[in-house]
């Protein structure tokens, strides 16, 4: 079946030969790796990389700041493997920036980085700091206004483009993939009533549609992929009706039709298998746009609320130091949307070749 056939001998050599679907198909698998363990790789593992010390806001990339881990009054529960894996793992110690510090028997002094040139000389017990009371970080990326890490809000946020795109994906296969294969299966009025509908839906601007739904159903996490989703199925749906055009005209379809095969089963085990590789190819495209779309709507603040970290909302919360002393800030989870999207196009582009849907052998 060619569902199946990017995994068969002949296809997976012409893949390996496209080095532009490798590089995008390394870069996505990558991207997965970060995705499923992205708070055991950031520096920040709390919950949304939310660790907040204003006191080094805005700082450059490379920066190095020595802290004093003092206990909470109240510490939140320990985290085991799954949560940490899911939600994070919540501070269990308050990071206080210092200059300088001492350590005497029972007690430490510090000068507590307040500003630059600023500072409070403080006195704190040792039974309120950590076995380790004073450890040094250095933030790659700096931070933001708030004195979060934009390396671990970035990793962390690899989360929400690749579970947008794949919930968009999984939404618009499946409304496409039916409305479209009734379409071209059937013809005659349901054909004429779903491309009336197809039609309608394609003349809508796509980010005014967008808009439209988010605002129906809410701002939030999982509204924004609901919106995303069923924006994008039209395109699936249309291929599926040229294809099955095509398909339904076989001989072997009418052998399933003198079989006495119901429709289902003829469009389910037969038709569908043999016209997943255009669908495959076209999932991919949608995958690259729908991190697109998701990061604008975050950007104009409808999509992923704060403080969830996304692409789009770091670049809207950091735009302003484009102009200023600090343009990484934006830049990088600019150049993230950038890379992701690039792989998925490439990988897209390879598969469509590697799968012969021009009909090249």
């Amino acid at each position: 079946m060619q569902l199946f056939s990017i995994f068969r001998q002949p296809a997976w050599k012409r893949l390996r030969k496209n080095k532009g679907a490798l590089i995008g198909l390394s870069a996505i698998l990558l991207s997965v790796f970060i995705a499923i363990f992205c708070y055991f790789l950031a520096e920040d593992a709390s919950p949304y990389a939310n660790r907040i010390i204003l006191e080094i806001g805005g700082s450059k990339p490379g920066f190095r700041q020595t802290f004093l881990l003092l206990k909470k009054e109240n510490p939140p529960a320990v985290a085991g493997f799954f949560e940490r894996l899911i939600n994070g793992k919540p501070d269990q110690y308050d990071y206080i920036p210092v200059n300088h510090y001492t350590i005497t028997k029972d007690s430490i002094i510090v000068d507590k980085f307040i500003d630059e040139g600023v500072s409070e000389r403080l006195g704190f017990s040792r039974a309120r700091t950590s076995l380790q009371p004073v450890v040094t970080k250095t933030f790659w990326l700096g931070t933001d206004s708030y004195g979060r890490d934009i390396l671990s809000r970035l990793i962390v946020g690899t989360r929400v483009s690749l579970s947008v795109g794949i919930i968009t994906v999984l939404i618009s296969i499946s409304i496409g993939l039916m409305l479209g294969s009734l379409a071209g299966f059937y013809r005659g009025k349901m054909d004429d009533v779903i491309m009336w509908f197809i039609n309608v839906i394609w003349s809508i601007p796509t980010l005014l549609l967008v808009f439209a739904i988010t605002l129906a159903l809410g701002k939030g996490f999982w509204q924004v992929f609901i919106a995303v989703g069923l924006t994008m199925w039209v395109n699936v749906a249309r291929l599926v009706r040229g294809q099955v055009l095509a398909v339904r005209e076989l001989e072997y379809i009418e052998a399933t039709r003198a079989l006495g095969f119901n429709d289902m089963r003829i469009i389910m085990r037969h038709i569908w298998p043999n016209i997943m590789g255009p669908v495959l190819v076209i999932a991919a495209a949608n995958f690259a746009s729908s991190i697109v779309i998701e990061a604008g709507l975050s950007f104009l603040g409808v999509g992923v609320q704060p403080p969830q970290p996304s692409w789009g909302l770091m670049i809207k919360e950091n735009y302003n130091f484009i102009i200023t002393q600090n343009p990484m800030l934006a830049l990088a989870p600019g150049f993230a949307i950038m890379i992701l999207v690039l792989a998925f196009n490439l990988f897209g582009n390879g598969l469509r070749d590697a799968l012969n849907v021009k009909g090249k052998l």
